[in-house]
């Protein structure tokens, strides 16, 4: 968490279900100290890097605790969200390995139904826990509209298509390799 995180009950529901060993580091002093840090030197700084810096820390805890206890770090952005760029580059999105980033969020959620998860968890309301908004007030759109124009090619109403396919477009750095100078030897 960051200071208090309304729904941590759901993480402590999730890692007592599955019987898995865990820790809660408050990130809150070193979010507040780097924020003051910066805003110092820049004098101001984006609401976007208030939000983002939270789980930019948060993924270097993980893998702080990772490196400590012998473990790799999962990645648990899915299709849905990779797709119009909803995530944090090098927060949320980081990780060694990926198991959900080809399945959009119906498939996650059968995924989980098959898993045996508690329904608590799969039916969770998404909310990043950032901006105060859910997913998909943030979006503008509900996930089975983009899960249907993914995997079925079921066009949303037009203004909803515009924002999906822009945000797409804007958003695809997010998830291919890194841009590199071609060395060619001569």
């Amino acid at each position: 968490p960051n200071g208090n995180q309304h729904d941590i009950d759901m993480a402590q529901l999730l890692v007592r279900h599955l019987e898995i060993e865990s820790y809660t580091i408050n990130i809150k002093d070193g979010y507040e100290g780097l924020l003051a840090s910066v805003r110092a030197e820049l004098h101001e700084v984006s609401r976007d890097t208030t939000i983002n810096l939270a789980p930019r820390i948060r993924m270097a805890t993980l893998y702080a605790v990772a490196q400590s206890r012998n473990g790799r770090v999962a990645n648990t952005c899915n299709l849905s969200e990779d797709w119009v760029g909803y995530s944090t580059r090098y927060g949320d999105n980081a990780g060694d390995f990926s198991p959900l980033s080809m399945l959009c969020v119906r498939e996650v959620k059968a995924l989980g139904r098959a898993l045996g998860l508690p329904e608590v968890l799969i039916e969770k309301v998404p909310i990043d826990g950032l901006c105060g908004q859910t997913d998909e007030e943030k979006l503008g759109f509900r996930y089975e509209t983009l899960d249907a124009y993914i995997r079925d090619g079921i066009a949303p109403p037009p203004e909803i298509r515009e924002r999906i396919d822009r945000l797409y477009a804007l958003n695809r750095f997010k998830v291919r390799y890194m841009d590199v100078f071609p060395y060619q030897p001569e």
